[in-house]
């Protein structure tokens, strides 16, 4: 079966279970799902030789570990920090791969794109402050990092292959957007959508990111 297929049944499994509430198959398929990715992305580049792919396959494993550990986020706020720390790691290497991309082709990036992240990083943080307690630090430092993340990602919009470009930047964008839903749906007000929303966008945003990744390894060595 080809990985692909694997990493479609695992979500739709997934999902399945959270449709009908099954805790037991959320529990069990939520690690899979990025593992499922990551064996996706190292069959799919075993022949190419990549400096990056070890960049690559240690973001997906810190992520691997970020929601893991986030089932147990209800149980202790611990939990929820060691989780943030996973997940940031995990931005900082593809933030690091990200930017290797960009030097390679001399990409200097659009002024505005910084412009961009900037107010979305002001509104979601200031709209946050008054909720975020004892975090408040931690989430104001994630939440630069993956702001960070996204800017790096606009930067690679100039990639002369256009779809491996839409696939990263479009990946970012919905990591950024799961991750505000997540921390909107945890601090402010938790909403009966939220759940579905975070978790929609976080697989989108995961699959597009290691298929843009998947594409630019096996057509441009580095």
């Amino acid at each position: 079966m080809k990985p692909a297929y694997i990493f479609g049944i695992i979500a739709i499994v997934y999902f399945l279970g959270m449709a009908f509430g099954q805790d037991t198959l959320q529990f069990i398929f939520k690690p899979l799902l990025v593992s499922s990715l990551l064996y996706y992305f190292v069959l799919s580049t075993r022949l190419v030789a990549s400096a990056l792919k070890k960049w690559i396959v240690a973001a997906l494993i810190f992520s691997i570990a970020g929601d893991t550990l986030l089932m147990f986020a209800n149980a202790s706020e611990l939990f929820f920090i060691l989780g943030l720390c996973a997940f940031l790691a995990g931005h900082l290497f593809y933030i690091y791969t990200f930017h290797q991309i960009r030097t390679r082709h001399q990409i200097a990036g659009k002024w505005y794109a910084a412009i961009i992240v900037a107010i979305y990083y002001f509104l979601i943080i200031n709209f946050l402050l008054p909720y975020l307690g004892g975090l408040k630090y931690p989430v104001i430092i994630y939440g630069l990092v993956i702001s960070f993340m996204l800017l790096v990602a606009m930067h690679l919009h100039d990639l002369k292959d256009n779809l491996t470009a839409r696939y990263l930047l479009t990946g970012a964008i919905l990591f950024v957007v799961s991750d505000s839903v997540l921390a909107i749906n945890k601090f402010y007000q938790p909403y009966p959508w939220g759940g579905w929303a975070i978790m929609i966008t976080y697989v989108l945003a995961q699959w597009l990111l290691v298929k843009g990744l998947t594409r630019y390894i096996n057509t441009t060595a580095i």
